[in-house]
Parts: C-alpha cells; structure tokens; sequence
C-alpha cells in the first residue's frame, strides 16, 4: 500500500500538468482581443451523427477551403479522440458584425453532389472549436413529405449563423445556427453552384470567462437527470444492503455455529471425523495451478484498480470537463504507464510466495497479459479505420509516440517492480500446514460448478451498476454529456463492496462442501461481473442505440471488449483479495492439528 501511495503522488502532478495543456487550445493563449482581432476558428471532423466512432475529416467532403490550409498541431489525447483540427474557410473577427458573407462560390460536380447527398442520408454533423468552444450542426436535411422514398428530397444547407456572446475582451458563449431556407437541392445527379454564405451576430454578456463552459455539463446536472441518477444510487444501496445483510446475517450465525461446533467437537472426542471446512485444512492453502498466470492476474488487477482509483481523483478534482475528452485519453496512456511498477512488484512477489521459481517468464507474462490483447485489438481496429480513412486511424508520429513510452517508461518500471517483488522475501502467510497429500473432493451437485457460481456472482454487482451503465455508454458511444463523477465514484465503491462480499460468500459454501480449490474460483467469481457488462453491450447496441456499420460495430464490441477484460482482471483480484483475508480468518479461528 505504501508503495501505490508513493507513485501516488507524483503521478498526480504529471497528470494535472499534462491533462492542464492537453486542451484544444486557442492560437491566443489568454483569450483576450480586441475589436477586430481575428479569433481562431478550427473546423474538426464531421461523420454519422449515431457512430461516434465514425468520424472523417472536415474537408473530407468538398466543402469551401481556405487557400491555405493550416493544421493545428494536437497533443496526445487529442490525436487519440480523433480530432484533426484545420483552419475553417470563415472569418469571425471579434465584435465585427456580418450578414449573408459570402465564404466562396464554388461548383459542385456530380460525384461531389452524390458525396454530399449520402451524407446527409446519414446524418452527418460537423464539429468546430471556435477560440476553445465547441460547436456542431446538421450539414443538410433529408425532406420525406413523399410517401415513398424515392420521393425524398435531400438539401445542403449553405448558409450558417453564429451568435457569439462576449464579456468585454473574452468570449464566452457561440451558438451556431443553420439557415432553414437557405438551401441546395442534391436529390438528383447534377452539377450545382453554390454560394456559402454565413452571418455573424455579436452581444454582450455578464456571464464571467471561468464560467463559460458550465453550459456543456448542466445537461448531465439538471434536476429530473440528477433525480434518476440518485434514484438508481438509492434503488442499488437498499437492494444490495437487504441482499448483502442477508448473507452476513446467515453466514455470520453458520460461522459461529461451526466455531461452537468444532470447539465442542475438541473437547468431546479428540479422535472424532472432522467434516465441512475444518475437515479440509491440510489442502486449504495448497497454492493453486498455473500460478505464473494467477500471480500475473493478480498484478495485472492490482495495476487497473490504481488506474482507477487515480482516474477517479482527476475526474472528482475537475481536469474531465465536458469537451475536454483527450484529457481522458492522456490520462489512462501515461498513469498506465507509471503504474506498471505496481503490476510488476505485486504479481513477482506473489508468484515468488507461491514458490515459484522462474519469475522472469512470470514477469513477462504479467506485461503481456492485459496489453497483448489491447493491442492485437487496437491494430485489427486501427487497420479497419484506415480502410474507412477515418480520423479514428492513428498517424505514425503517434503509434511511436506510444511504443516509446511503453519502451521507456512502461517496461522498464515493470522490470524494477519485479525486481522489487523478487527481493521482498516475503512468505505466505498461512495459519494451518498443507499436508503433502491433497484430499478427495467429494462430488458436487451442477449449481457448485464453477459456471453456475460465476453466473451467481456476477449478477449481484451487475444489478447494483446497470443503471448508471447506461449514462456512461450514451457518453461514450453517443453525444449525451457525463459529468457527475461524484455518483459515480459512490457506484463503484458498492460495486467493489458487493464483489468482496457476494465472492467470500461463495468462497464459504465452497469450503463447506469441502472443495478447497478455491483460489481460481474466488478471481473468476469477482470477475464475472466483466462478463455481465459485456452482455449488456449486446443489448445496448441493439435495443439502445442507433449504431450501424462495420467500423462503428467493430470499434463497439472490440474496445467493450478490452474494457470488460480490465475489468474482469480488476474485480477479480478484489474478490480473491477478499476471499483470502476471510480464508485466513477462519482457519485463525480454530485450532487444527
């Protein structure tokens, strides 16, 4: 614990520096003009409106361009949230009023038109940054007064209104608009010419600078939100406290019962058959099988939990503000990074109680055992959005960027943890000797399996998080904003609470029914709530949401996936956290031979 304290704190001040100039940044660093200044405006991506992942850059479709086209240089977490930033082809000059300015004229080709017309069949919106603000619109409108579809009609809006508000030499708010009458027809294959026009409203506001971006997250804030989101806070407390006070009300009598019971049984006849737990505690704490790969587990947990818990902080200090996304991004890459020293101390030190010996390959297998299957995902993902020309492909510059960090940063800390963990020479601490010789296990009953049991531990922690799973989804595969991190964090300390408990209860039939192989079913039980949010990834993407096509569906389930294996990895190593403090105590309890 006092060594997660200790990359505690430094990895919170990189973080704060580096998420503080990981935003879309202004070309004026204070935010202040004059009248007349021209104030940058960066046209984004635009893409269907349901497949957040499905984003292309702005000019990717033949809108006006300027001259010169100037590409805004990104940080990290920019580049990792698909944002490619260029100049957009109008002029807002602070406090200087427009009407119907025309940006160019230009001439449509047929192929141009056929481009423009499929994409407003989808949907497609764009995105901007004007000085740091965000703003978004439609691109057309699809006209379905017809019956049949042959009969729709499909239009280009050209003419976009914006109203800035400004508080003496900042600005604080921009609204865009599209102009309703102002459009082109493209329903048919022909050449067209076009004017696009633009008109820029200007008014003064009180509304301080420091307070301009509170807009984008009151959405997540009003009222009837926050009533559903402390309604679903309060409907998982009572359910999983009735439900969790249950099982400690029966197992606490049980394991007073079993204590009166083989204290009794001492006294009575010394040469009595001992049965239920007691009657295993010779093989209780025999070390399990492929324990290179439990130790590796382990660490791979205990690193994600830090993960967490830090990505927590961050998010509950305010660096995760709406529109603020490649924060998040930057965030996971270099905390992961720092945090690999704990995956390394944790799973080599573990691995060498176990009394394993080469923890070398043990070491390796803990590096690999969450990356390898995130990156063979991310280049199979990364390979399907260069074939859509996505903005979602990463450049060169920034795959390297990536594999130098994890060169040099994320490998060798795992290196000196493992090392660390090697030469703690710390034992296993077990309260009973193993004899040499591992008794029968009796035959179960189908519900003991361990199938059955996960299925039983998973639903518990599930039933108390689905309801906040899917806000979390509608802002990451969608456009709804989610900023109260608060609940959040609330939901997920009773998810680790709810995994702990529902993990040592099972742990503690098991043990009665003198199966003492416990040690890989404790980890998949805690982590089978993994499994849970991953079906529920089925049903959100077919009763939910609107997404469709190869790249949205592949981005979907592959990411989900790797999301739900972390978190198996997580919630596992908590249950056997769990299991094994409650598995020590008991064989503390009571005095065996």
């Amino acid at each position: 614990m006092r060594k997660t304290m200790a990359v505690g704190v430094p990895v919170i001040i990189a973080l704060l520096i580096l998420c503080g100039v990981d935003l879309v940044r202004s070309d004026a660093s204070d935010h202040r003009y004059k009248e007349g200044d021209l104030v940058p405006l960066y046209a984004n991506k635009v893409g269907p409106f349901h497949n957040p992942s499905e984003t292309y850059r702005y000019f990717d479709l033949p809108f006006c361009s300027p001259d010169k086209v100037k590409e805004k240089k990104e940080a990290l977490g920019e580049v990792l949230n698909g944002d490619r930033l260029v100049s957009a082809p109008y002029k807002l000059e602070f406090q200087k009023h427009k009407d119907s300015e025309v940006a160019c004229k230009r001439t449509i080709k047929k192929e141009e038109v056929a481009r423009f017309r499929s994409a407003v069949n989808k949907d497609y919106y764009f995105q901007m940054y004007y000085d740091d603000l965000p703003i978004w619109g439609f691109i057309g409108k699809v006209d379905k007064e017809g019956k049949d579809p042959s009969e729709y009609k499909t239009y280009l809006y050209k003419h976009i209104h914006f109203d800035i508000s400004y508080n003496k030499d900042r600005v604080i708010e921009i609204n865009v608009r599209t102009d309703p009458n102002a459009l082109v027809d493209l329903t048919e294959d022909k050449e067209v010419d076009v004017e696009f026009m633009y008109t820029v409203k200007w008014k003064e506001t009180t509304t301080p600078f420091d307070k301009r971006m509170d807009k984008y997250s009151q959405s997540s804030s009003l009222p009837h939100h926050l009533e559903i989101h402390w309604f679903s806070i309060i409907n998982s407390c009572v359910t999983v406290l009735l439900l969790t006070g249950f099982l400690a009300t029966i197992l606490m009598r049980v394991l007073k019962n079993d204590f009166v019971k083989y204290a009794h049984d001492e006294e009575a006849a010394e040469d009595q058959e001992e049965t239920g737990w007691k009657y295993i505690h010779g093989d209780v704490f025999r070390f399990p099988k492929y324990k290179s790969l439990f130790a590796a587990a382990l660490g791979s947990g205990t690193q994600l939990f830090t993960l967490t818990i830090f990505i927590f902080i961050l998010a509950l200090v305010g660096v995760f503000y709406p529109y603020n996304r490649g924060a998040l991004f930057t965030a996971l890459v270099v905390i992961y990074a720092l945090t690999s020293g704990i995956a390394g101390y944790t799973a080599t030190s573990f691995y060498c109680q176990l009394e394993g010996t080469n923890w070398v390959r043990n070491l390796l297998l803990t590096g690999c055992l969450f990356c390898g299957p995130l990156f063979l995902t991310f280049c199979f993902l990364n390979t399907v959005a260069i074939a859509y020309t996505a903005t979602a492909a990463l450049p060169f510059g920034t795959i390297v960027v990536i594999v130098l960090i994890w060169t040099l940063v994320t490998s060798p800390l795992l290196v000196l943890g493992g090392i660390a963990g090697k030469n703690s020479k710390a034992e296993f601490q077990a309260p009973v000797r193993t004899t040499k010789y591992p008794r029968e296990i009796p035959p179960l009953p189908w519900y003991r399996a361990t199938i059955p049991q996960m299925a039983m531990a998973g639903f518990l922690p599930f039933s108390a998080i689905y309801i906040e799973l899917y806000y979390i989804f509608a802002s990451v595969w969608g456009h709804r904003i989610y900023t109260i991190y608060s609940i959040l964090f609330i939901v997920f300390i009773i998810l680790l609470i709810v995994t702990a408990f529902i993990t040592v209860a099972l742990t503690y039939f098991q043990l009665a029914a003198e199966d003492h192989e416990w040690w890989w079913r404790s980890f998949l039980c805690g982590g089978s709530t993994g499994i849970f949010i991953y079906a529920y990834c089925l049903y959100y993407y077919y009763a939910r949401s609107d997404m469709s096509g190869f790249m949205q569906t592949s981005f979907f389930f592959g990411y989900m996936a790797c999301i739900c294996y972390g978190f198996f990895l997580m919630l596992g190593t908590v249950g056997f956290r769990a299991a094994l403090l409650f598995v020590r105590h008991i064989y503390r309890s009571i005095k065996c031979e």
